[in-house]
């Protein structure tokens, strides 16, 4: 609904997928719901992750970004298979990097890759 420009019935939804999820601890869910929110122009707090989901707060093109930096490639091979600027690259690593606490691309493949506690 957001996409299709009706952005106010979309929140109404939107916020009440957010609480259900919320209530219900789906934390993935929650974080998709909250990033709609917040696109949508309504302010949302950071939806709290459980810890054993490295991927529940990450975007789609941030999840998409990472595990190919993950990978080994450099920004430019990345930005030239999503079709995206390296800039564009970079900033979603900066944010990635952010999110999942890391430095370096060697502890995004751990974070990416490692156990779940």
């Amino acid at each position: 609904m957001r996409r299709a420009r009706a952005g106010a019935a979309a929140r109404t939804h939107l916020e009440a997928a957010l609480s259900t999820f919320d209530r219900l601890g789906a934390v993935p869910w929650s974080a998709r719901a909250a990033n709609e929110l917040r696109a949508s122009g309504i302010p949302v707090g950071p939806v709290v992750s459980d810890g054993r989901d490295p991927h529940a707060l990450l975007t789609p093109q941030e999840r998409r970004t990472a595990r190919l930096a993950a990978t080994g490639l450099t920004n430019k091979q990345i930005a030239a298979q999503l079709f995206l600027s390296p800039r564009t690259v970079a900033a979603h690593l900066r944010s990635v990097f952010r999110k999942l606490n890391v430095t370096s691309r060697g502890g995004l493949r751990d974070a990416l890759t490692g156990p779940v506690p």
